[in-house]
């Protein structure tokens, strides 16, 4: 058998998490979520005492949901800022990621004079998860971190077909967003679903599981302004306890096949959420498997 690759985000997060468990026990999800502010500044004060993070701080910083700076002096201290009125859940993510970037990114981030100061994150690297380089791997570390696929496996499975409630739960175990449990799902999931952010009756954003995107099931969104079916609930707004369990919806309404279309509204966000479910008629990938079994292959070895 090969060896099997592990990216250095993969590898610091599952350390952190190993490192978690022996303290907390395996157990640890059923009582809290990781403690990701309190955790940054005590792991960065024993792993680099002459460079820690010393504050995690709510600040106004447009454009940016968070980001990662330095002071002055060397050696450099460090701080995790946070964009304000970010709930619960969003926070600790944002945390979380801007921690990724301590980890694994701090001695770039200090030598490479383009960053001047610090590194600043915007709401398509954190929030839609949709980053590149150094912002998908400070991203890969925080879903790993707060969310361990082992862990989250065992709740919802891979062949499972979630609705809103069920990945709320999710999202209360791990401290983090619904849209944070329902991305981390769609990465694991063997099943073909989509998820779509939408407003006025448009689509901002959708994200595909790869089997979805195996079967030619996605919806294109960039540089493209995707209408949404006029049936759709988000368009409706018809919102009732089946609109987040689900509706059947027929053939061409979304797609050219039936669709079980789940949908709830967030005032707060001005945006509506909707995960859609197709049926299981394209065939499971096994390669799927072996990217959800990378956690459990590196914690035997």
């Amino acid at each position: 058998m090969g060896t099997v690759s592990v990216s250095p985000a993969l590898k610091e997060a599952f350390r952190i998490t190993r490192m978690l468990d022996t303290v907390l026990g395996e157990d640890r999800f059923d009582n809290s979520p990781v403690k990701v502010e309190e955790l940054a500044m005590q792991y960065s004060a024993k792993t680099a005492p002459e460079s820690p993070i010393h504050e995690v701080t709510e600040k106004n910083i447009p454009g940016c949901m968070g980001a990662l700076v330095y002071g002055d002096n060397r050696p450099r201290q460090w701080g995790i800022l946070y964009h304000h009125d970010q709930t619960p859940g969003r926070r600790a993510y944002t945390i979380a990621h801007e921690f990724g970037h301590y980890v694994l990114h701090r001695d770039l981030i200090d030598e490479d004079d383009d960053f001047d100061g610090g590194v600043y994150c915007s709401e398509d690297s954190i929030l839609r998860r949709n980053g590149s380089g150094i912002e998908q791997e400070a991203d890969e570390f925080a879903a790993n971190l707060l969310m361990p696929l082992n862990d989250f496996r065992k709740q919802i499975p891979a062949k499972s077909v979630p609705n809103f409630d069920d990945l709320g739960k999710i999202a209360d175990r791990y401290g983090v967003s619904l849209m944070a449990a329902t991305l981390r799902w769609l990465e694991y999931t063997e099943t073909r679903a989509l998820l779509v952010v939408s407003n006025e009756g448009y689509a901002h954003w959708a994200k595909t599981s790869t089997p979805a995107l195996k079967s030619g099931r996605f919806i294109r969104t960039r540089n493209t302004m995707f209408e949404l079916p006029q049936s759709a609930t988000a368009v409706t707004k018809n919102y009732c306890d089946e609109t987040e369990t689900g509706i059947q919806r027929p053939s061409d309404v979304w797609f050219p096949e039936p669709v079980l279309e789940m949908c709830i509204r967030s005032e707060r966000y001005d945006q509506e959420m909707t995960l859609l479910h197709l049926e299981r008629s394209a065939p499971i990938h096994q390669e799927e498997e072996d990217v959800a079994d990378t956690f459990d292959r590196f914690m035997r070895s």
